[in-house]
């Protein structure tokens, strides 16, 4: 079953990004149209984010939701392609690269640079992308469906990235190439594990939020910069942008700071954020705004 489930993919890898992403596209519609739960969660949370019909901006909040529903799709359909291509050719599509002149300055300054990748836009390829320049250690998650673990292994063991996995062992050898400057990568915006998070308010809803991140970035010796690929229209490939981790406000704890940080860079880019899947929130439904149930990566 594997190999022929490895078989597929590697042959989808072979199909034009843009054709993938029009594929995507009929997927996100197709999921949108046939789960009423993935339904309701998305238009929940885009309204508590604002980002819900009506008002004067009523055409632009249904074309943010329809790109949404796409992008969902796109994210499935632009993985083999970025797992089983050429490392090379994955990184040649990214088109530009914003922001990157600090992050490279601060490592030159001896400061370890932390990568936090929101589940918004082609998060994938941004440790393909850093691997061209230094070595990463990433952190992942298993999926749920355990022949996938694999597949997604073999996809994400480029050149200079180096997987471990979210437990007490990936969170030692993390901490092993914090001590040695070398950068970091994992989703801020998963659901952590009992006992490995705290309630901070997210798009103005307490969400249960990983500390991890938050604690690393908060440290004297780190850069932190929250990245996404925006994807270009037509499958022309990625724009790769690198956003610092803002100041914290005074009384703000590490993090609610991370979470405002998001907030900001969903806005720059709302319709490609994973607004249909569900986060924990202290009311104890499944709501607020991120893909993080699936502890990814």
């Amino acid at each position: 079953m594997y190999r022929f489930l490895r078989f597929l993919v590697v042959l989808t890898a072979k199909l034009p990004l843009r054709l993938l992403h029009a594929a995507g596209t009929v997927l996100g519609w197709a999921i949108y149209g046939i789960s009423p739960t993935y339904r309701r969660h998305m238009r929940e949370n885009l309204a508590q984010a604002g980002f819900g019909p009506g008002g004067e901006m009523r055409e632009e909040m249904r074309r943010i939701r329809r790109e949404a529903i796409a992008s969902a799709g796109r994210m499935i359909t632009e993985i083999p392609a970025l797992w089983f291509r050429p490392h090379e050719e994955v990184a040649a599509m990214v088109r530009e690269a914003v922001g990157v002149e600090a992050a490279f300055a601060a490592r030159e300054q001896g400061r370890t640079i932390l990568v936090l990748t929101p589940h918004m836009g082609c998060f994938e390829i941004t440790a393909q992308y850093a691997a061209r320049h230094t070595p990463i250690t990433v952190l992942y998650r298993a999926p749920k469906v355990g022949i996938l673990e694999p597949l997604m292994r073999e996809g994400r063991s480029r050149p200079n990235v180096r997987l471990v996995p979210a437990d007490l062992g990936g969170v030692r050898e993390m901490l092993a190439a914090l001590k040695r400057g070398e950068p970091l990568g994992l989703l801020p915006d998963q659901v952590p594990g009992e006992g490995e998070g705290e309630w901070v308010e997210f798009f103005g809803r307490p969400a249960y939020t990983m500390t991890l991140a938050a604690k690393l970035a908060a440290r004297p010796d780190v850069a932190c910069y929250l990245v996404y690929g925006r994807r270009l229209e037509r499958g022309r490939g990625y724009v790769m942008v690198l956003r610092p981790l803002p100041p914290a406000l005074p009384g703000e704890n590490p993090a609610r700071r991370l979470n405002r940080a998001i907030e900001d860079l969903v806005r720059e880019c709302p319709g490609q954020y994973l607004w249909g899947s569900p986060r924990r929130s202290r009311a104890g439904s499944r709501c607020a705004t991120s893909r993080g149930g699936t502890r990814r990566r």
